[in-house]
């Protein structure tokens, strides 16, 4: 079976599929490989180096899916790919079908089978296919970089002979794999960290990497759904959580924040009223912003100010790092594509609950029940 690896298009992307190392591990399996012309470039990745490892390079796009059985992709097909997919092409990619169910019902009715990578249920098992972890983590890193650069302050402590530097403080809503790697990095740049988290079980993380764990009074609800993601809260949880964090918000230079539900709109945490309560000349970093951000006032991959305090809302921090990103996601689809991979061919077994999650089109239809109801519905 041709494995493709196209360019990606979707504006603002830099990371690909695949990285060379990638490609012999591929081969290994049996598969043959082809990569569009420049699919690495902004990844600072030669076709030379491609070639070097015994893939093939298509000159466009359309000549790389008009022979590729598989296809592995960063970002979901858009629209211009689309009419590019032949029918019976499987498509691996991280799709964000609850919020393109339009695209979904497309590919459906092309006949392409398609797996979603944020779909991967976070089981020891399929640690090793966790993109989503794999770039959180990147994204909590760059989140104290972008807040530290538009800080007009320092983050450590200084002793000098003029005087001495009290370190920022730093509040980081939510200690998932994004909020504990921007606890441990803002605390290497020498700040004073404090975090909170619905779930009291981290506490135990969050202090490991030298910060505080700030616990409220809230009402008792589910934290955490079977698959291991975030669940959503009532509109009372909410409304309480931000009475009581209003307190630690006006007291941080710098605020975090990661709360994302699977499916649904980013919980809205600090209000414009808290944002108010926040010294002039701190900052906001949302790292939620595109699914509409947990901070009022957040724009989609725009700084902004209001009253006085900077808010970031960039939603592309992995694809800022694309070679560490990319080098991340190849191992990530790599190890899930050798799970369906039996002698060089495709072997999509539903009885693995790896691929029983990821699994949302085939055959003409939308295989992901919670999808195929939502879609009915409308």
């Amino acid at each position: 079976m041709l494995i493709g690896i196209p360019k990606e298009i979707f504006p603002g992307e830099n990371r690909v599929a695949q990285i060379p190392a990638g490609i012999q591990t591929l081969l290994n399996a049996g598969y043959e490989v082809v990569v569009q012309a420049g699919a690495g470039d902004n990844a600072h990745i030669s076709d030379e180096e491609y070639r070097g490892c015994g893939a093939s390079i298509a000159p466009d796009a359309a000549s790389l899916y008009g022979q590729a059985d598989i296809i592995l992709k960063v970002r979901q097909p858009l629209d211009e790919e689309v009419p590019l997919l032949k029918e019976g092409t499987t498509v691996i990619c991280m799709l964000d079908a609850w919020f393109n169910k339009d695209l979904v019902k497309q590919l459906a009715e092309n006949k392409v089978r398609t797996f979603a990578l944020e779909f991967i249920p976070r089981t020891t098992r399929a640690q090793s296919m966790d993109v989503l972890s794999s770039m959180g983590a990147i994204s909590g890193y760059r989140a104290v970089l972008a807040g530290a650069m538009a800080l007009p302050q320092y983050f450590p402590m200084l002793m000098t002979a003029a005087g001495t530097i009290h370190p920022a403080r730093v509040f980081v809503i939510g200690a998932g794999v994004a909020g504990l790697m921007a606890i441990s990095t803002a605390r290497r740049l020498g700040a004073v960290v404090e975090a909170y988290d619905t779930r009291v079980e981290v506490r135990e993380q969050v202090e490991s990497l030298g910060a505080k764990f700030v616990e409220f009074d809230l009402p008792q609800e589910e934290g955490t759904s079977s698959g291991g993601y975030a669940t959503q809260k009532s509109e009372e949880f909410y409304k309480a959580q931000r009475e009581q964090m209003t307190a630690k918000v006006s007291q941080a230079d710098l605020v975090i924040t990661t709360a994302a539900i699977p499916g649904k709109a980013s919980p809205r945490l600090i209000t414009k009223e808290m944002l108010h309560c926040m010294k002039k000349g701190s900052v906001v970093v949302d790292l939620a912003a595109e699914r509409g951000g947990n901070v009022e006032g957040t724009v989609a991959n725009e700084k902004v100010y209001l009253d006085g305090v900077t808010l970031i809302g960039y939603i592309d921090h992995p694809g800022r790092v694309p070679v560490h990103a990319s080098q991340l996601l190849t191992k990530n689809i790599t190890t899930f594509l050798l799970n369906m991979t039996k002698e060089g061919e495709l072997n999509v077994d539903m009885e693995d609950d790896i691929v029983a999650a990821t699994l949302v089109t085939e055959n003409g239809e939308i295989k992901h029940e919670g999808l195929k109801a939502l879609i009915e519905q409308e």
